[in-house]
């Protein structure tokens, strides 16, 4: 799977080998989102996995990638916005995102069935009023997993979210909550319930180009919400237009003009815009964060 997610990044897999594949990586998506339509991208810390009690769960994270390091690269390219991660259960969390709301930022990314945070469990309570008091958006997976190892299952649903919701935190269901197995459970018609009840509470429409995942599109696009499904791509997950194309988002021409585009955020843009996402999709997220 790295070697797989290195190429899609256009880096050589020997990389992994050879070392240097942050700062190559790095640079590589300050180049891409130069060279897109696109202004900023939020680049996604990932944090470990703990247990209920506050004990790290060792050899379950398939990577971790500090706070202080997307922190660090937001302040060193203007192109990049900071989404910190923090499992609520670990012992320094409230004081982990005092540090990051006073660096500055506003996005913490967490996968509750990855990471295992019972999100609606009253013991994180607290931590969500702090995000919600310090203004900080909360991204959550939502649907399955397939890329990194799941360790509660019973957490893909977008109901997860309705601890920090009650709690007043603005949350984006990553992926829109679709299915991302033929087979798999598909939670979008809950979440699109939910954000009527709910609104405070955005989709994404990250990886929604895959082959596995395009069967989402209708109903995020039909929908009464439909103005608030932000724009993300899940890079270095690849943008295959080939998923939207059997299912009639657009013609046979527009996916071999998409196939054509090297930079796959610009791909996945463009794809976006044929699908019918409007100007809103990819500029709300701006206001949401109080960006500038």
């Amino acid at each position: 799977m790295g070697r797989a997610l290195v190429r899609s990044a256009g880096l050589p897999s020997s990389l992994l080998r050879d070392g240097g594949l942050d700062e190559a990586y790095v640079a590589q998506v300050v180049r891409w989102v130069r060279e897109s339509s696109l202004d900023r991208v939020v680049l996604l810390a990932q944090d470990e996995v703990y247990r209920d009690d506050g004990t790290r769960m060792d050899g379950v994270a398939m990577f971790h990638v500090p706070n202080a390091h997307v922190l660090r690269l937001a302040r060193e390219h203007g192109e990049i916005i900071p989404a910190v991660s923090i499992h609520p259960s670990r012992p320094d969390a409230r004081a982990e995102l005092d540090r990051c709301l006073e660096a500055g930022a506003r996005v913490l990314k967490l996968l509750p069935n990855v990471h295992g945070v019972e999100c609606s469990a009253p013991r994180h309570r607290d931590f969500w009023k702090a995000m919600a008091a310090g203004g900080m958006v909360l991204l959550a997976h939502t649907g399955g997993e397939a890329t990194l190892p799941v360790v509660a299952r019973h957490l893909e649903s977008p109901e997860v979210l309705r601890g920090p919701l009650e709690c007043g935190v603005v949350c984006i269901a990553a992926h829109g909550a679709g299915r991302n197995a033929p087979l798999g459970a598909h939670y979008t018609p809950r979440l699109l319930r939910m954000m009527r009840e709910y609104p405070h509470l955005y989709a994404d429409s990250s990886a929604l180009t895959t082959m596995n995942r395009f069967g989402t599109l209708p109903e995020l696009l039909a929908s009464g919400v439909h103005d608030r499904v932000l724009h993300g791509s899940d890079y270095p997950v690849p943008v295959v237009p080939w998923g939207p194309w059997l299912g009639g988002r657009y013609d046979l021409d527009s996916a071999r003009y998409l196939h054509g585009i090297g930079n796959p955020l610009e791909r996945d843009y463009r794809a976006k815009r044929l699908m019918g996402f409007g100007e809103a999709s990819f500029t709300r997220l701006g206001g949401l964060l109080g960006l500038g």
